[in-house]
């Protein structure tokens, strides 16, 4: 029996990079059910216009989209309902500590299946972009570009 996991399932927020400055970086669990894992196995799974909030010192995720499992019977979840997210006590604290600060966010970023197959979710504590601090970063961007170009070529 040589079967390989495939562990290659990367679901990024793009945006959030774009819109937020990230200070500070966690790596959280999930709770999840039997056909939400299923689904995110399968890649169909977002973190666009996701966000986190903290409710009786437990971390929640509110807004992630994970697609109904095509083979779910009745048992099927909710494809946007809230989900808790597993962090230490020390760990939330400082989360916590960090989002008091006025202007500063709890955003995932990433979504991945670890190497023992379970799903991981990456949130940042940041704080929103100003308009010019994104053109500065899209002037990068470009100026990034130019240069490989350049180089190469």
């Amino acid at each position: 029996m040589a079967t390989t996991k495939q562990n290659n399932i990367v679901i990024k927020n793009k945006k959030a990079s774009f819109d937020y400055e990230f200070i500070e970086t966690f790596v959280a669990g999930i709770v999840l059910t039997g056909t939400e894992i299923k689904s995110i196995r399968l890649g169909k799974a977002g973190l666009v216009d996701s966000y986190c909030l903290i409710i009786n010192r437990e971390l929640w995720v509110r807004g992630m989209y994970i697609a109904e499992y095509f083979y779910g019977t009745y048992n099927n979840h909710d494809a946007r309902k809230d989900r808790k997210l597993l962090l230490n006590r020390k760990e939330l604290k400082k989360i916590e500590e960090l989002s008091k600060n006025t202007g500063y966010t709890i955003v995932p970023t990433k979504l991945f299946l670890n190497e023992k197959g379970l799903v991981k979710v990456v949130i940042a504590v940041a704080k929103g972009k100003k308009l010019y601090d994104k053109r500065q970063s899209l002037r990068e961007k470009d100026d990034q570009r130019d240069m490989e170009r350049a180089r190469r070529g």
